[in-house]
């Protein structure tokens, strides 16, 4: 608790305060995801076409990373790493700290994402690529044409999930000292006394992020099935169009029968 009572319009200072930190919160989320889409696809290859090493050591590294809580990672990778780069005789002593953050974020994201990317693959019917097969495509083009369309669609709602909890995780950033926003509200909090206000104004601040980001997952969704949409409605526009000729040739049919009796 705080030393002074609970004042609001702290909470709009704090705000202001607290944005000029959300670039480095931003710029670690983007790079690590970017990074991380690159890791997750070289992971997840290995696993759709069932090489039989690198299988297995994709399915270590996933179980690794999922396994083990991200704060532990980070310690592991700021400590442990430059200790044994030191029997290779390689100094990082002089590495930047983010660095070290942003590896260790795009290597937990990496596994996520690499799970997101088989199992988007794998929900696509398989039906569809050997009726590409059958009209003359390759492999490259079964691929880009049929498959990842619609595994990109399939793999946007999870993909959002793994972006939005990256963005949370890079609260604990602070730990090694990145002054990220949660590092900027708890060094303000401490100067202040006021932490009431400045968690209440990070809160907001991590709120209006996520739902901006969500809004523009959804917005994408939305582009990406609009022609699975329009062809569910074609469908059911057939299925509707067939009931209703079927019941105008059934009455045809039925007038004719007593027309001959």
């Amino acid at each position: 608790m705080g030393q002074h009572p609970f004042e609001f319009s702290y909470v709009f200072e704090y705000f202001v305060r607290l944005l000029p930190s959300l670039r480095i919160t931003l710029y670690i989320v983007g790079s690590s995801i970017l990074f991380g889409l690159i890791v997750g696809l070289l992971v997840a290859l290995p696993q759709l076409y069932r090489v039989p090493v690198l299988q297995r050591l994709s399915r270590i590294y996933i179980s690794f990373f999922r396994g083990t809580p991200i704060l532990i990672q980070l310690f592991l990778f700021y400590y442990g790493m430059p200790e044994l780069l030191k029997l290779a005789h390689i100094d990082v002593s002089k590495t930047p700290t983010l660095f070290f953050v942003i590896l260790t974020y795009s290597l937990h994201s990496g596994a996520y994402i690499s799970e997101v990317i088989r199992g988007a693959v794998t929900a696509v019917d398989r039906g569809q690529v050997e009726a590409a097969y059958a009209m003359g495509m390759n492999g490259y083009q079964a691929f880009i044409r049929i498959v990842m369309p619609q595994a990109l669609a399939i793999s946007i709602p999870v993909f959002a999930n793994v972006v939005l909890g990256n963005l949370k995780d890079t609260s604990l950033a602070f730990s090694l000292g990145i002054l990220e926003i949660t590092g900027r509200a708890q060094t303000i909090g401490t100067l202040s006394q006021r932490f009431a206000e400045i968690y209440l104004s990070l809160a907001l601040l991590y709120f209006i992020i996520c739902f901006v980001l969500e809004r523009l997952f959804f917005r994408l969704e939305r582009r990406l099935l609009r022609h699975e949409q329009s062809s569910d409605a074609e469908r059911r526009l057939r299925r509707i169009e067939g009931s209703i000729f079927g019941r105008v040739a059934g009455a045809a049919k039925l007038r004719n029968k007593e027309a001959r009796l």
